[in-house]
């Protein structure tokens, strides 16, 4: 090969290995319970690029350590994993009945999941699929969140009232945290001394020390105009500085914008049908709102906390993750 044929072959390869990488970057993926397939905006422009089939009524999605996407297919009873880089999928993990959320553990090797009809939480190798053991939790388990090292899973469960805090080594549960009325998600600080846990049917956010897994406050959401039954939070997010939590309030059409510290609501932001589920980009500057019941998705400047554009996507959407 000759030196010029070299350096164009270099060239047509970094190009190529660029708008690969390109393709993973600068997108939110939503998943739909009705179209079986994600949803991909560009972040940059706030405009849909076009949807990747997957399988059937996907719920909760969240990234991989590896990068890749992982999107929990209710019907399907399995996940799909999607690589960002090509936008296709690459393979299906089988999750048990009726999956509907999960955590990854930190090295990547354990998927946590809730299997709502058996009233189980489900430890499945990453690699194979196998369920390496199952953890009997109250009925219609939900959310499900890991903690930094590891060690503690933790498992919400709605007809119970209770937090399931599970000993991940041992496989069993340690301890039952009484929450609010039908407990859905779960986020942990920054610090990992607080889990936040939002109460659908209670209007509020339980907040557990993560030392003694005690009940240490509760955080009750109020909008002017609407009905406390109305007000219905399910997602939630962090900041990265541990100094604001974003709770979706569901049927009150809402996010609450929340001072951690203080445990005080600083702002509400309306956006679209029953805000279901929230992400923040990596800069912590956008919040990617999902509204189940308008179909679409409001973006949210977090700065000045107003809502910029509303953007359609699959039917009854359900979760977002943001790839920058």
């Amino acid at each position: 090969m000759t030196r010029a044929a070299a350096v164009s072959t270099l060239v047509f390869c970094v190009a190529a290995f660029m708008a690969g990488g390109a393709a993973a970057q600068g997108t939110a993926y939503v998943s739909s319970e009705k179209d079986d397939a994600l949803t991909l905006i560009d972040t940059k422009t706030l405009a849909v690029k076009g949807t990747v089939p997957t399988c059937k009524r996907g719920r909760h999605i969240q990234r991989l350590p590896d990068g890749k996407l992982m999107v929990a297919c209710t019907d399907s009873n399995a996940a799909d994993v999607i690589d960002p880089a090509t936008g296709k999928s690459v393979r299906r993990v089988p999750l048990g009945n009726e999956p509907e959320a999960f955590d990854i553990s930190p090295d990547g090797k354990t998927i946590y999941v809730s299997n709502e009809d058996e009233a189980e939480a489900s430890f499945v190798d990453a690699a194979t699929g196998k369920i390496l053991n199952s953890v009997k939790v109250g009925k219609e388990p939900e959310g499900v969140k890991v903690s930094a090292d590891g060690k503690t899973l933790y498992v919400t469960s709605e007809v119970a009232s209770l937090v399931h805090v599970i000993d991940t080594a041992a496989g069993k549960v340690v301890k039952n945290i009484k929450v609010g009325k039908r407990p859905r998600r779960m986020a942990i600080t920054p610090d990992g001394k607080e889990l936040w846990v939002t109460n659908e049917l209670d209007s509020s956010v339980t907040v557990v020390s993560t030392a003694n897994h005690e009940v240490v406050a509760t955080l009750p959401f109020e909008v002017k105009g609407v009905r406390k039954e109305d007000i219905t939070p399910v997602g939630i997010t962090m900041s990265r500085d541990g100094k604001r939590a974003f709770v979706a309030l569901g049927r009150a059409n809402r996010v609450a914008f929340v001072d951690v510290a203080a445990r005080k609501v600083t702002d509400l932001v309306l956006v679209g049908k029953r805000a279901w589920n929230v992400a923040l980009d990596q800069a912590g500057a956008r919040l990617w709102v999902v509204n189940g019941l308008s179909d679409d998705v409001t973006v949210v400047e977090v700065d000045g906390a107003r809502a910029i554009k509303s953007i359609p996507v699959g039917r009854v959407p359900y979760g977002v993750v943001v790839v920058e």
